[in-house]
């Protein structure tokens, strides 16, 4: 997504890639779904900031990025940490065009089972409720000041088919994924006339990842890979202002929308 001020730049086909020179901050980066947004990011030409808390694991995979990055790392549910990202990320780069906010926990990917509310502590409940949710409002809170000066910017929260629907056994899971759906409509109905598109993105099945490690590997190989999301994620972050916003979709659907 070019500037509106960059009246000389190149347009994506001029370019040969979506992103090209765009600045992305993805959470949740450090492996799975998140891991290989960021390598498709930076092969479409994007400079990307990874933040997650395994400091080691982000800066293996910045050092095979093809474009600059900036690796911050934090924990979503901390304010303070979370605000020196985006300020670490301007003071890099200047602007960011997208954010990203993909880091994410179920219980299942904790303890390898489901469990009914009676059998979730606190403790568990708020771990969920605040990576999966508090985190969105946090990144999206402090990147919005500087998305609103720039008159642009896209923001990808990605979701699960459980913010549509539910199962038992996955209260925490689903309430959080649920509140993210309401989230992502309320930050686009406040964002709009801002030239901000904000939209929900979700894998559309279960994704061979560390939610799913319980899995036999032959299983494991039969379900959605990790890079099941990133032509739509690259279509999202390539939408100029004032586009497709509110919206909630799979994958697959994402494409057929933003073909």
């Amino acid at each position: 997504m070019s500037s509106p001020d960059d009246e000389g730049s190149p347009t994506v086909s001029e370019a040969g890639n979506e992103l090209a020179d765009d600045v992305i901050v993805v959470t949740g980066a450090s492996r799975g779904l998140g891991r290989s947004m960021v390598e498709r990011f930076a092969e479409e030409g994007a400079r990307v900031t990874l933040t997650a808390r395994d400091e080691d694991r982000l800066e293996e995979l910045a050092a095979d990025l093809p474009t600059e990055s900036l690796v911050v790392p934090a924990d979503v549910r901390d304010s303070d940490a979370v605000a020196r990202v985006i300020d670490r990320t301007i003071d890099e780069f200047g602007r960011i065009d997208t954010l990203v906010n993909n880091a994410g926990v179920s219980l299942l990917g904790m303890q390898d089972s489901r469990n009914g509310l009676v059998d979730v502590s606190e403790e568990e409940w708020d771990t969920v409720l605040e990576v999966n949710l508090k985190g969105v409002f946090l990144f999206t809170r402090e990147t919005l000041p500087h998305m609103y000066e720039q008159g642009q910017g896209n923001i990808i929260n990605i979701s699960s088919g459980l913010g549509r629907r539910a199962i038992a056994g996955a209260g925490s899971y689903v309430s959080s994924k649920w509140g993210l759906e309401g989230l992502t409509r309320t930050t686009a109905l406040e964002t709009d006339e801002e030239g901000i598109n904000v939209n929900a993105l979700d894998p559309g099945g279960r994704v061979n990842t560390d939610i799913w490690a319980h899995l036999p590997e032959e299983e494991r190989q039969q379900i959605l890979q990790p890079d099941v999301m990133d032509d739509a994620a690259v279509r999202l972050a390539a939408q100029d202002p004032h586009a497709v916003t509110g919206e909630s979709m799979a994958a697959q659907e994402w494409e057929e929308r933003l073909e």
